[in-house]
């Protein structure tokens, strides 16, 4: 039954004069996909003749290489409370611009003349150096007038016992001959006895004899006594000449030691200006660090504190300078697979968020949009995302990067590797098989001198 429904429906298309039926029922017109699949096939196998940069792909952010031009938060040195805000959030500052005044809030500062009461104990132990210093030049003074006076009285003490050694050796002398005397009255006694004995002499004569032999041994026992005393007197002499020495020695000593009394006292003091200068020096310093300036020329943002009379501790945020004059730089991570295909010196093409692009990953010059970079540094490190970070700078021989671009932006990198066919690149992708790896020229200069 379908077939005669067939062929009746094939006499009503011929014979009718209605174009649905020719329209629907296509049994008349050739095919004509053979033809398009050669084509096809003729037009695929030049293009997987064509040349292919390969390339590895990573997302990174926009930063700087210079730590000193990256985000810097101000932080406020000491403990205070917040007097004055003299910017905005979102202004743009210069470099030494007040930012923020801020009021003390420790007692041992309260002092409105702190400063120069500071002053004032400098000045008042300065003078009190001055007069050591002359109390000790005094004392060297006092030191030479009693060394002098040693001197002098040790030269009228030698004198003293010159003269007294005259005298002692004058009596030793006189006493030598009344000894001798002596003797000559002791035979004249001795002689004058025999002869008195014979009767050659008189009583009276024997006598007379014996009275000069007492007053010869008379003489001689007073020649005797002022010997010793003389002799004494010299050593009494002597014992004063000690005595002097030593008392102008203990008087010197005293000197001497008052004079180092002052020169220790004058140093104690030194020691106390010192540290009354270091303190005038921390108060004078912690006075400019009642405000705030800013380190260098950005943007003010993320202000912390916001009120007035609010307090701020030591060491705190209060906002956040972003430089204004920044040389800029992408940081991106790659997979420690990808990780050796790449080296300093390498081209890298950004594709940066915000600006419109025509990327072509095979044919970068062919691409519209993209900017060209150079990899600057390689971190040998893992990172905390289990890839490695990679900085990327400018490169100066491409076109210079967009000025609107602002630090934490996106970027797209591709890293551009070695040039290949289209059909390896295919092949290469569905078997798995890592990039082609090749060296660039510094990477290259830099192992040729290891090598050297």
């Amino acid at each position: 039954m379908n077939k005669y429904l067939i062929s009746d429906i094939e006499q009503a298309s011929e014979s009718s004069p209605l174009t649905s039926f020719s329209k629907v029922y296509r049994i008349h017109r050739k095919s004509s996909v053979r033809l398009w699949l050669w084509g096809m096939l003729i037009l695929i196998v030049p293009i997987m003749l064509l040349p292919w940069t390969q390339n590895i792909r990573a997302k990174g952010t926009i930063t700087t290489l210079r730590q000193e031009q990256r985000p810097q938060e101000l932080n406020s040195i000491i403990a205070g409370r917040v007097i004055k805000w003299h910017v905005n959030e979102g202004d743009f500052v210069k470099v030494g611009d007040t930012i923020l005044q801020l009021g003390e809030v420790k007692v041992d500062y309260f002092d409105p003349q702190l400063l120069e009461r500071t002053q004032q104990q400098i000045n008042a132990k300065q003078q009190s150096i001055e007069a050591y210093n002359n109390k000790a030049n005094t004392t060297i003074t006092q030191a030479q007038a009693l060394t002098r006076g040693r001197a002098l009285k040790l030269q009228s003490l030698d004198n003293k016992i010159a003269q007294q050694q005259l005298k002692v050796q004058t009596d030793e002398a006189d006493l030598l001959a009344l000894n001798n005397e002596l003797n000559v009255y002791k035979r004249q006694i001795d002689g004058a006895k025999i002869m008195l004995d014979s009767g050659a002499i008189s009583l009276s004569e024997f006598e007379k004899r014996k009275v000069n032999y007492q007053n010869g041994l008379a003489k001689v026992n007073s020649t005797n006594n002022k010997l010793l005393q003389n002799r004494q007197e010299l050593t009494n002499l002597r014992i004063e000449q000690n005595s002097a020495v030593q008392e102008y020695t203990d008087k010197i000593s005293k000197a001497e030691g008052d004079r180092f009394s002052s020169l220790s006292s004058a140093a104690s003091t030194e020691a106390e200006v010192s540290k009354l200068q270091n303190q005038y020096s921390n108060y004078d310093a912690r006075n400019k660090l009642y405000y705030i300036t800013a380190p260098q020329s950005g943007q003010i943002t993320k202000a912390k504190k916001a009120g007035i009379g609010e307090m701020v501790k030591e060491g705190e945020m209060m906002v956040e300078i972003v430089p204004d004059n920044i040389q800029y730089a992408v940081e991106m991570y790659v997979e420690p697979m990808d990780l050796p295909l790449i080296s300093r010196g390498q081209k890298v093409r950004f594709i940066f968020d915000g600006f419109p692009v025509i990327v072509f990953s095979g044919w970068p010059k062919s691409s519209y949009g993209t900017f060209g970079g150079k990899v600057a540094a390689v971190e040998s490190s893992v990172s905390y995302n289990g890839k490695f970070r990679v900085l990327v700078i400018e490169d100066p021989q491409d076109k210079q990067w967009p000025k609107q671009l602002k630090m934490g932006g996106g970027a797209n990198g591709i890293a551009l590797l070695k040039d290949v066919r289209i059909y390896y690149e295919l092949w290469r992708n569905i078997n798995g098989f890592p990039p082609e790896y090749y060296i660039t020229e510094p990477a290259k200069e830099g192992i040729d001198k290891k090598e050297k």
